[in-house]
């Protein structure tokens, strides 16, 4: 029986959203494998055992004095260093398996303005963008106003998705929203709104290749889907989205093609703005959220399949 660590935690602002999802990733995980909690923290790795945390040996990946060892790896830290690639990059290097994306796939998805300029050179739609590499950098809020218009979005580029992300309405707003964002990522990208219905498409790889979840729509009760609306409930996610079957079919041809582009492996999400009845790509996201609230859990259960037997059919493929 192999033993799987379900690795979470990070340095992101998301460290304690990548500990409910791996924990209800553990009490949904098939009973083939043995499923551990790794805990990556700015001390150390440590493995959850009994309730207790004991140190895991960076260097071979076995715990509890030697006598056990992981066998295959998946990485569910939102933002930095799991969602960027730099632990799949690290797991390479000592020899672990795992299933996530590899690190030049969850580099570029993670990083949103390059993933969405290398997406719109193969005729993808993304919202019109300005593109920030530096604190220091100047913003001409003028210039960017008469580029994008208002409302406008600030994101940190290479962030989890759920801090540092403003929408501008004024003028006066932008500059106090493009620090808050630099706060949360090296840089920042200033998007032009897009008015339309928000889906997002899960997908996944089993033995017999991509497949895709049934669409969910977010309508969220704040001003767009922010760490608010998705994890304190403020927001009304309705599975499958309500929209016509021959748009729902695009969508989920659109992102199969975007998941084989990007050469993703296991679990991604993809969300898109409907405007007037055309896809946009809003992002790409390799580590989508897992907890109770998230909004993958709904798509499989929508889907009709348990949870153990998604994870079943993931690790059935990723490690054939």
């Amino acid at each position: 029986m192999k033993n799987v660590g379900i690795i979470c935690g990070g340095f992101s602002s998301e460290f304690e959203i990548s500990v409910k999802s791996a924990k209800n990733i553990q009490q949904n995980f098939p009973e083939a494998y043995n499923a551990y909690l790794i805990y990556l923290q700015k001390d150390g790795w440590f493995v959850e055992l009994d309730g207790t945390k004991v140190e895991l040996n960076p260097v071979d990946f076995t715990f509890n004095n030697g006598t056990n060892k992981i066998d295959v790896a998946i990485v569910y830290i939102h933002g930095d260093p799991g969602e960027n690639g730099k632990i799949q990059a690290y797991l390479e290097m000592i020899n672990i398996p795992y299933v996530n994306s590899g690190p030049l796939a969850s580099q570029l998805s993670f990083d949103k303005w390059y993933c969405n300029k290398f997406l719109e050179g193969f005729g993808y739609k993304v919202a019109k963008s300005v593109y920030l590499t530096s604190v220091n950098q100047s913003l001409d809020s003028d210039a960017t106003i008469a580029e994008l218009g208002l409302p406008i979005f600030v994101k940190p580029c290479d962030a989890g998705s759920s801090y540092g992300i403003a929408k501008v309405k004024e003028k006066d707003q932008l500059q106090n929203a493009v620090d808050a964002a630099f706060a949360e990522g090296r840089t920042v990208i200033i998007e032009a709104f897009l008015d339309g219905t928000e889906v997002t498409c899960g997908l996944y790889r089993d033995q017999s290749g991509v497949c895709s979840l049934p669409l969910t729509e977010i309508v969220s009760e704040n001003d767009f889907f922010d760490f608010a609306a998705k994890y304190q409930g403020l927001s009304e996610e309705i599975t499958p989205a309500r929209i016509d079957n021959d748009l729902t079919v695009e969508i989920q041809k659109i992102s199969k093609e975007i998941y084989q582009l990007l050469n993703l492996r296991s679990l991604a999400r993809i969300d898109f703005m409907i405007v007037g009845n055309i896809p946009f790509v809003i992002e790409v996201n390799t580590t989508p959220g897992f907890s109770n609230e998230s909004i993958v859990p709904k798509m499989i259960a929508a889907e009709g399949i348990s949870t153990k037997d998604f994870w079943t059919r993931i690790m059935k493929a990723e490690l054939a």
